[in-house]
């Protein structure tokens, strides 16, 4: 084998490791959305085994299509044998019903990116929807950058990829990772620019001093530049497009500052009060976040639906009907008042999770939605629910687990406040007294002006300290302090009650919730009772109160507990007023005002557009500022469009030919029009060797050097293949390669005419 040839298959085989070396670094951002597991040694062994494949298949003259077909031949080999061994024959080879899998665990993989909470647990879905698609990216990838010698749209693809875990989760910048991609992406260039000219006298020095300045550049921006700069918003901001999230976490930071509330929803109930309306649970906590609940659905209207409101027969129930309509909210979560037992009038597909009494999309939004809720609300009397024990109640070990490491400053300031209870209520009770108290302040500043934000276990600690914060630090402060006591709680996303407005339907007051109502509170489990829902951040909502079914409002069993006589008459359970806090409304998770789940893929695809169409808008401006150049009779910008032009679309641009060869090349060869040529031509040759101060040619003179780029430019995008154009104008090689180097030297493509 001739050596420049030989050293070509080398260079295929160094791509090759230059691709999965960047794969890698694309894939370690993605362990912020899906926890690591299985799924990261599977994703590199099928990109290493499809890659080495095709660099054997390659050396062994195998042709493109072969290598391709082989590739995709082993992808689905080996997603078989990962995925679908259960319903493949001899647990290799694919069946109608590993045909009828694939969309099954798609669509789990879809509903649990739409409904959990990043980092999320690496389920079987979720490592097929990873590893199938590293193994298609690999695919085509190794096509692109190795078989077409395009390794710049490749890196685009790359970087893309690595940008969107930090669009649908925002952290800080992974510097390492991207150092890596960075140099995975210079090797390809640098090992594409070597393997193109093995054998060739010429250096290619001008395509590699490109590269390895955008390499450099990189790497200083991460490592020095990168730290520096404010943190990103998280989410584009859905307010701006007139509507609403709700998002399933309490990471709420900088979308809890965001202004402009819009009004989200529409209550109406036929009782006395507007209810909170609870849209997310969160029971699991390991430390660093509180994670939506993830019991598997059932189709709204199948089976038992809500089931019976787990209150004993001697508690009174009040069962009220509330009407929703929204107006401006986009969520797979459906807001509800508490406790649901029956729904109706939602269009799509929902799903009914029973244990916390929420509904999620399965295939719908809550956009235009309206629905009636029936609930059946327990109304435990004061003695009851003080009787009512919570520690050591049947639940399940999430709603009382705490971190393994837990700051001592929690456990003992719990003692503390609850020290002279009595029972569990009393505990509860004394610590909503003291949240509420004036110890504590609430703001939405100072957890960002004093360095912490979140509601994980340090984050607890130091607003225990600080004493001022907003909803997620008091209900996440609450539920933590409680678990300590063994008190199982849990932790809800949902709506504060809306202000009354002047409209009555059905001689029904109609309410406005707006975005900044958006709120988190903490519920608590007492036996034969419930979830009974608290509120201990201070100066919003309103706190629950019993009345007591043995005394009269004011007695010595309500002012023992610190209740007003207006305190302990109230009917209900559930808080009902409306916030008044000037300067500082409540926004939790949807004036959290992320862009909702749902909303993500939108985003993500603006951002993958954006970055694809970036090298073409580029070129495209420095074209424009060239042709203005030409318009004002200047002739080296005019023929350097030219040059440029022929260079994206594949045509060689040797420095071994003078303009008028290569003129009449781009007339015989490439359809070009020769006057538009010889005018051109004659300029450039004019500016080049005519003596100094002479006049100008003709061309330039009578402003017709732009109209004669144009006709070139159009008669050589004209005989190009289409595949080529797009390619020209999505990734201009002319960015990177100058005219008469070593790459623009190339042989002409087979489509030249």
């Amino acid at each position: 084998m001739p050596r420049p040839e030989r050293l070509r298959r080398r260079g295929a085989a160094a791509l090759a490791a230059g691709i999965l070396l960047s794969l890698t670094a694309a894939m370690m951002p993605v362990t912020r959305v899906i926890e690591p597991g299985g799924w990261v040694p599977g994703a590199l062994t099928l990109a290493t085994v499809m890659l080495a494949t095709g660099a054997l298949l390659r050396r062994a003259r195998v042709p493109a299509v072969g290598v391709s077909l082989v590739e995709s031949a082993l992808f689905v080999l080996v997603i078989t044998v990962a995925f679908f061994r259960d319903t493949a024959w001899f647990g290799v080879i694919p069946t109608p019903g590993t045909l009828r899998a694939v969309p099954v665990l798609l669509t789990d993989a879809v509903q649990q990116m739409a409904t959990g909470a990043a980092p999320l647990p690496a389920s079987d879905a979720l490592s097929f929807f990873v590893v199938a698609s590293v193994g298609v990216l690999t695919l085509v990838l190794d096509h692109v950058v190795v078989t077409t010698r395009l390794p710049l749209l490749g890196a685009v693809a790359l970087v893309a990829v690595a940008l969107v875990p930090t669009i649908a989760v925002p952290a800080p910048m992974d510097v390492g990772a991207f150092v890596v991609l960075g140099i995975g992406i210079l090797f390809l260039l640098r090992t594409d620019t070597r393997a193109r000219h093995a054998g060739s006298s010429r250096r290619p020095s001008t395509a590699s001093a490109t590269g390895v300045a955008i390499g450099a550049v990189a790497v200083i921006v991460a490592v020095v530049l990168t730290p520096l700069l404010p943190a990103p918003e998280s989410r584009a901001d859905p307010i701006a497009a007139g509507s609403s999230g709700i998002n399933p976490t309490l990471r709420l930071g900088d979308d809890l500052r965001r202004p402009n509330p819009v009004e989200v929803l529409r209550v109406r109930t036929t009782a006395s009060t507007a209810p909170y309306l609870r849209a997310v649970t969160l029971s699991a906590f390991a430390g660093e976040v509180w994670r939506p609940d993830e019991q598997r659905p059932e189709p709204v209207g199948s089976g038992e639906g809500f089931g019976p409101v787990p209150a004993g027969a001697d508690v009174a129930r009040a069962e009220q009907v509330t009407r929703i309509d929204i107006e401006r909210l986009s969520s797979t979560y459906l807001p509800l008042p508490y406790p649901a037992t029956d729904i109706g009038g939602l269009r799509g597909d929902w799903g009914l999770i029973a244990e916390n009494r929420t509904v999620v999309a399965l295939q719908a939004n809550t956009s235009g939605q309206g629905y009636e809720v029936l609930t059946e609300e327990p109304r435990p009397t004061l003695e009851q629910i003080r009787g009512a024990r919570a520690r050591g109640a049947a639940v399940a070990p999430d709603y009382v687990q705490l971190p393994v490491v837990t700051p001592d400053l929690i456990g003992q300031l719990a003692r503390e406040v609850t020290a002279d209870a009595r029972t569990d209520y009393d505990a509860v009770t004394a610590l909503q007294r003291w949240f509420r108290s004036s110890a504590f302040s609430y703001s939405l500043d100072a957890p960002v002006e004093e360095g912490f934000d979140g509601a994980g276990v340090d984050a607890v600690e130091r607003f225990l300290v600080e004493r001022t914060g907003y909803c997620v630090h008091f209900a996440s402060a609450f539920a933590v302090m409680a678990r300590s006591l063994d008190i199982p709680t849990r932790v809800v996303i949902g709506y504060l009650p809306g202000a009354d407005t002047p409209e009555l339907v059905d001689d029904q007051v109609v309410y406005s919730v707006t975005s900044d109502l958006l709120h988190a509170w903490p519920e608590v489990y007492f036996e034969g009772i419930g979830w009974v829902g608290f509120e201990p951040t201070n100066s919003l909502g309103s706190p629950p109160t019993f009345s007591s079914g043995a005394t009269t409002p004011g007695s010595a069993a309500d002012q023992e507990l610190g209740l007003t006589p207006e305190q302990s008459a109230a009917p209900s359970a559930g808080p009902s007023e409306r916030p008044d806090l000037p300067g500082a409304t409540e926004s939790g998770a949807a004036q959290d005002d992320q862009a909702s789940p749902t909303a993500v893929p939108g985003l993500v695809g603006l951002a993958i557009v954006a970055l694809l169409g970036a090298p073409g808008v580029v070129r495209a401006a420095w074209r424009r500022r060239q042709l203005t150049a030409a318009g004002g009779g200047d002739e080296r910008a005019a023929w350097r469009v030219v040059q440029d032009t022929a260079i994206d679309l594949g045509i060689p641009v040797p420095a071994s030919e003078s303009p008028r060869s290569f003129g009449a090349r781009l007339v015989a060869a490439h359809g070009a029009p020769p006057g538009a040529v010889d005018a051109l031509v004659t300029a450039v040759e004019h500016a080049s060797y005519a003596p100094a101060g002479s006049a100008r040619s003709g061309a330039a003179r009578d402003g017709t050097l732009a109209s004669a780029v144009d006709a070139v430019r159009g008669a050589l995008r004209a005989g190009t293949p289409l595949g080529r154009r797009l390619l020209a104008v999505l990734v201009p090689r002319s960015l990177v390669v100058r005219p008469g180097s070593a790459t623009a030297g190339a042989r002409e493509p087979s489509g030249a005419r």
